[in-house]
């Protein structure tokens, strides 16, 4: 029964995408050929495609494969999968912040008008721009509370970064192992002793996604090594104490915390005192 249920769930996949194909090939590209030079004709097309028709494809179809099941991965603004999570640090704000500092890691600037043009202006000419902001990944039913980054060879091209979203341990106690963990979540007092729920990522340059053919930062697809080298950067800054690795399935022994949000291990760690 089980493989029945999969196998037209699959089936069901299938026929969105050549839906969606059908689409962008034999009604977007003919509309704008009649009305517009070939060349122009064929940018609309990619645009309407890759940011508009692809985008609520991949939603639906994940929405079919993920049917009754709690996501382990953050979600981009068009609410496909985004990077997974692989760190947890736990403290306050206050130690969050001096711990990256202690690193010689930047807060990355917000997101905004300005900071998104200045953030082309470097990309294209490959200049230093070590506050970079961060396009915005959903968690817990909010963007990230804080990112913080360390440049490579001071290209805006190639950092190390994380995002981080603050959950109390409250809200871990008393909604573990449900899908409420995952929706609208408030975040925690700036004073609250909380985890910090990472997804660090490496990013190596310039490429188009996968799933929508949308322009996005290259990222190197070991999260994990990733995630070690975030910490061994920590470490050396004597920004962390208590850290250790979990499998999935296990428990953390923060409030019974358990490996709910990638498949690989999960590393956590105290926040050390701040000074």
């Amino acid at each position: 029964m089980a493989f029945l249920a999969r196998s037209l769930q699959r089936l069901l996949v299938v026929g969105v995408g050549v839906i969606s194909i059908w689409l962008i090939v034999f009604v977007v590209f003919r509309i704008t050929e009649n009305r517009l030079p070939w060349i122009l004709a064929l940018a609309a097309t990619y645009g309407i495609g890759a940011y508009v028709i692809l985008p609520r494809t991949a939603r639906i179809s994940l929405k079919i494969l993920q049917h009754k099941h709690i996501p382990r991965y953050t979600i981009t603004g068009d609410g496909l999968p985004g990077d997974p999570v692989n760190l947890v640090l736990i403290g306050t704000r206050q130690q969050l912040h001096a711990a990256f500092t202690a690193a010689k890691w930047e807060t990355s600037d917000r997101l905004s008008l300005t900071s998104s043009w200045r953030m082309a202006q470097s990309f294209v000419t490959n200049s230093p721009y070590p506050t970079a902001p961060f396009s915005t990944l959903y968690l817990f039913g909010r963007g990230q509370d804080f990112g913080f980054q360390k440049a490579i060879d001071n290209s805006p091209r190639k950092r190390h970064h994380i995002r981080f979203w603050a959950l109390s341990m409250e809200q871990v106690e008393r909604k573990l192992g449900t899908a409420d963990l995952w929706l609208t979540s408030d975040r925690p007092p700036d004073d609250a002793r909380v985890l910090w729920v990472g997804a660090g990522t490496k990013d190596t340059g310039f490429s188009l996604t996968k799933l929508t053919f949308q322009f996005t930062h290259a990222t190197d697809s070991d999260t994990n090594l990733e995630r070690d080298y975030i910490i061994s950067e920590l470490t050396k800054a004597n920004a962390v104490t208590d850290v250790n690795s979990y499998k999935a399935q296990q428990h953390l022994p923060v409030e019974r915390v358990n490996h709910y949000i990638t498949d690989g291990e999960i590393t956590v760690a105290n926040l050390a005192a701040a000074t």
